[in-house]
């Protein structure tokens, strides 16, 4: 509506020029909103693909989120060397009652046999009902990807019930010689971290002080100053009166 009264204003040889410029942007704005409304279209369709894409990922995360939850009812870790060291060790975990399995100890053996090819065993655990975090984060590892397979063993319950190569098995190794000796080191390294980044805050605060403590000394040597400098003129002011 503007721009029709506007065009009734202008001369009769402006007001064709200002309608064919009118219409020209009018057909770009046309060709504009056809190009936003397909590029929709496929914004949509390469969100409905890695929707299909994230799926998986969503559901091993959902799955690790369970076996952490799970691993909260572990109480206490042993580890156990056969008398001839070199043929092997057992680890055994034990569990407060929970709702994911019956078992209250769950042991995996690694062995090492006489010509040195070695092997491992572990408890059966007996899953509850729609518990089995094993066939969950099996399902998941096939669907996203199946070259993955000999990959290092994504979640607790994975390695545990894994027996495909226990020679490259390094979470029982780092249990065993880790952990195992010293579990402190794993369990106050959190604390320890936050202790000395404490350490450097009340470093900072104490600099602060300092500093304020700096700068209120300064301002009471200018107040004697300046007390000084009003009692001087005072005494000067005195002597002229008196003569």
């Amino acid at each position: 509506m503007l721009s029709r009264l506007v065009i009734t204003f202008l001369p009769r040889s402006k007001q064709k020029e200002q309608q064919e410029a009118i219409e020209h942007i009018d057909e770009v704005q046309n060709e504009i909103d056809r190009l936003n409304e397909q590029a929709s279209e496929e914004i949509l369709k390469v969100e409905q693909k890695y929707n299909k894409l994230r799926q998986p990922f969503f559901q091993k995360r959902s799955e690790l989120i369970e076996d952490e939850e799970a691993l909260h009812y572990l109480t206490r870790v042993e580890v156990t060397e056969f008398e001839d060291i070199k043929s092997g060790y057992r680890i055994d975990f034990y569990f407060d009652e929970n709702p994911y399995f019956e078992n209250k100890i769950l042991s995996k053996e690694f062995h090492l046999n006489e010509s040195g090819d070695p092997s491992s065993k572990s408890t059966e655990i007996k899953w509850k009902s729609g518990k089995d975090l094993t066939k969950r984060s099996s399902q998941t590892q096939n669907k996203a990807s199946r070259k993955r397979q000999h990959e290092e063993p994504e979640s607790f319950f994975t390695w545990f019930t894994d027996h495909s190569d226990a020679g490259a098995d390094e979470l029982g190794e780092v249990i065993k010689d880790d952990i195992w000796p010293n579990p402190l080191q794993y369990y106050l390294v959190p604390d320890m971290d936050d202790e000395e980044g404490e350490g450097e805050e009340d470093d900072d605060d104490d600099e602060e002080e300092e500093g304020l403590e700096d700068i209120d000394e300064g301002d009471e040597d200018e107040g004697e100053e300046d007390e000084d400098d009003d009692e001087g003129e005072e005494g000067e002011e005195d002597e002229g009166e008196d003569d």
